[in-house]
């Protein structure tokens, strides 16, 4: 590991560094030869080392430029294909390989997780499964049931694009320097077929996105710019309701009732 680097706050790094969770992880993934696998912020290499004992190459994208000299000195080539950017600008469509469906995995920065998330969903390439490193109460939304206090915009919106499973906890000492909170891995696996039938998925994202941004008002006055009592009525959605007691499916037929027509 590079002695001299010191982590770096604007990049939220915390190095996991405890063996058995990097193998944890590793086996979690369980890469096969041939995968397209993408390491995001691959850091010090220790996952990235971890997971060149089970393929041969993998591609990663790093935006702390003294670790990428560092990876370069490292790893070989052939092992590894670097890129030197930020995860959030970078279009995956530029490394996409006929065929071949991505398969992600990282130990996401806290500070980028719900943009960076949002940004791999809206991508227009294959992606198998996702495998990250979150804090655990970014976790804990990701997996909520309606009713419960973490259910959120977040886990909807994720759970409209994929299956979402948490796998097992990290404590802070499994890093350096350790973080102030505990973290979590969760396997996301992208639907085939939405969960859902959505006329537009703006419309969705949009009653959401409002309806959450005033969770304690009941739908009827926190999206009373959006919808009326008739629209609740075709819906079959109580109007009295709390947007955190509505479901997926309920909030799909809200949004379908925002922009009427075919379903897409």
């Amino acid at each position: 590991m590079p002695s001299s680097h010191r982590p770096r706050k604007r990049f939220g790094q915390n190095f996991l560094i405890d063996r058995s969770v990097l193998y944890q992880i590793a086996d979690a993934v369980a890469p096969q030869l041939g995968d397209n696998l993408l390491e995001i912020g691959p850091g010090q290499g220790a996952l990235t080392a971890v997971l060149l004992t089970r393929i041969k190459h993998l591609t990663a994208v790093e935006i702390d430029r003294d670790l990428v000299a560092y990876l370069q000195r490292h790893f070989t080539a052939a092992q590894l294909t670097l890129y030197s950017e930020d995860i959030l600008r970078f279009n995956l469509s530029r490394i996409a390989q006929d065929n071949a469906a991505f398969r992600i995995v990282g130990n996401l920065p806290y500070n980028i997780t719900t943009p960076l998330l949002f940004h791999l969903l809206a991508s227009h390439v294959a992606i198998a499964d996702m495998h990250f490193m979150l804090q655990r109460e970014v976790a804990d939304r990701l997996v909520a049931t309606p009713g419960s206090e973490q259910y959120g915009r977040l886990g909807i919106m994720v759970s409209y694009h994929c299956q979402v499973e948490r796998l097992f906890e990290v404590p802070p000492e499994a890093f350096s320097p350790p973080p102030k909170v505990t973290s979590a891995v969760v396997r996301l696996v992208p639907h085939r077929t939405p969960p859902v039938a959505l006329h537009h998925l703006k419309s969705l994202e949009q009653v959401v996105t409002t309806a959450f941004s005033q969770r304690r008002k009941t739908v009827r006055n926190s999206l009373k710019n959006l919808l009326n009592e008739t629209h609740f009525s075709a819906a079959n959605i109580d109007p009295g309701e709390r947007p955190e007691r509505l479901s997926l499916v309920q909030f799909a037929a809200l949004a379908n009732q925002l922009n009427p027509g075919e379903i897409s």
